[in-house]
């Protein structure tokens, strides 16, 4: 059975954001359990919350409220950034997953700019 795409599904930006809140949530499966119900936690509802911000601004008519959204999902990409760089501080993650998510975090930080950019236009 097919389905009619929603317009947030269609962006590539959308699409990155979301495939980054997956791996993130696997990268954090291997924290400590201690760490279940904070950084895990705080981590995981920042990484959905990228994507999610895109779908809601999605559903707005105007470019300017669009890019408003856009600028919340990239203010919750940094939130996301700063607790990778405490969860490698913690010693939770190994320097390979911690840079393999930084440079994750860095290439859609580059879409969330190019596509506020485009939306104000």
């Amino acid at each position: 059975m097919t389905h009619k795409a929603f317009s947030f599904e269609k962006l590539e930006t959308w699409k990155v954001a979301k495939d980054f809140a997956i791996f993130l949530y696997q990268l954090t499966s291997k924290f400590p359990d201690t760490e279940k119900y904070d950084l895990i936690r705080q981590l995981r509802r920042a990484a959905v919350g990228i994507p999610s911000h895109l779908a809601e601004g999605s559903g707005r008519i105007t470019g300017k409220d669009k890019a408003h959204f856009t600028s919340i999902a990239y203010s919750t990409l940094m939130e996301t950034v700063n607790q990778l760089i405490l969860s490698y501080e913690f010693g939770y993650l190994d320097e390979g997953d911690y840079f393999l998510a930084r440079n994750k975090a860095s290439h859609l930080s580059y879409l969330l700019s190019r596509l506020r950019k485009a939306q104000l236009q």
